[in-house]
């Protein structure tokens, strides 16, 4: 017995220091000896990140954790998925316990600053909005004066939804909640007149009610919410490569590298952009500390931003997303990635 008690105390200090060093600034090495990226995700948002009845994930999140156990494990499916709230979110990342936050959180001045988080860049340019059932008869935000309104705490959604009613001198009763899955539930029981979160949440959580079109999304969109994965402050490397391997699903799109056409273009592209991107000229790989196809690989695992944004949230699926703001910049959109130079 004694010595099992050894090796159980043994195991949890290889744990603890593993965590440890996670969060002194070498994740890549840590996530090498694991075998695993533990991406931390929603605890459940359709379109976005979602487990089905075996436990299966997906989403349109879940294809940047799949994107970069892709490019630093050579396995999409090497990814262990940590279900977080609005309020641990950010501790699971800064102890450790996660290696990258790929779930929709707003990139702000105070998460960057005093949290000491790293935004690798933007995947999803959204803005907070309201949701009400269709026979409250409200058409407008601005009706809600007096209402009661679900909303998560421990996010800017919080604070937004203060600072706006206060400065169109309206008045509301916050019904707070710790999940979507909460305030879904919640609002159907009528506990809230109105829902607040981004309006991506919004759509893709009405999107599972058995009667959506008894639920309307009201047109204010009070705030900027650039939804970004999250990595710690201080491992340069780590983010970097976090951030390249969303650039390379953006430039995919950019450059018509999809998951079907991958294998012949890196033998036959002549841009070289997509020569480098790909690994077929220079080694870029090696500036990550990874190998030369690691980009390839994470194109491969989901597609480029474009097939992913379509499969999981776009316009022909329940969420029915148009592009918008995340179309590419060459069409009107915001979505730009950094040159592979």
């Amino acid at each position: 017995m004694r010595y099992t008690a050894f090796l159980a105390t043994v195991a949890a200090s290889a744990l603890t220091a593993g965590v440890a060093l996670a969060a002194e600034g070498d994740t890549l090495a840590q996530v090498k000896q694991r075998g695993v990226l533990n991406c931390g995700v929603n605890t459940g948002l359709v379109g976005f990140a979602a487990p089905d009845a075996n436990g299966n994930w997906s989403g349109f999140d879940i294809a940047v954790c799949k994107a970069v156990a892709a490019a630093v494990l050579g396995d999409p499916s090497k990814v262990k998925y940590v279900p977080t709230t609005g309020q641990t979110r950010f501790t699971a990342l800064t102890s450790g316990e996660v290696d990258l936050l790929a779930r929709n959180s707003t990139w702000t001045f105070q998460r960057d600053t005093d949290l000491k988080m790293d935004f690798a860049g933007v995947n999803y340019y959204d803005g907070q909005g309201f949701m009400v059932r269709k026979d409250l008869g409200v058409s407008s935000a601005t009706e809600l004066d007096g209402a009661t309104i679900c909303i998560q705490t421990g996010t800017s959604t919080e604070l937004n939804l203060a600072d706006w009613f206060k400065a169109n001198n309206m008045t509301y009763q916050p019904v707070n909640i710790d999940s979507n899955a909460e305030g879904e539930q919640q609002y159907m029981a009528g506990a809230c007149d109105a829902y607040t979160t981004d309006a991506s949440g919004l759509a893709a959580t009405r999107a599972a009610f058995a009667d959506p079109d008894n639920h309307v999304i009201l047109p204010e969109i009070i705030s900027k919410e650039p939804l970004a994965p999250a990595t710690r402050h201080g491992d340069n490397n780590w983010t970097d490569i976090v951030r390249w391997t969303l650039y390379a699903l953006i430039s995919a799109e950019e450059y018509g590298v999809t998951s079907a056409n991958l294998d012949e273009l890196s033998r036959s592209s002549t841009n070289p952009d997509v020569q480098r991107m790909l690994g077929a000229t220079d080694d870029y790989g090696a500036m990550l500390g990874l190998d030369k196809e690691w980009a390839k690989r994470a194109i491969a695992a989901s597609g480029n931003y474009g097939e992913i944004f379509a499969a999981n949230i776009g316009e022909q699926t329940p969420i029915g997303l148009p592009r918008g703001l995340n179309a590419l910049w060459t069409q009107g959109g915001l979505m730009y990635a950094m040159p592979f130079r």
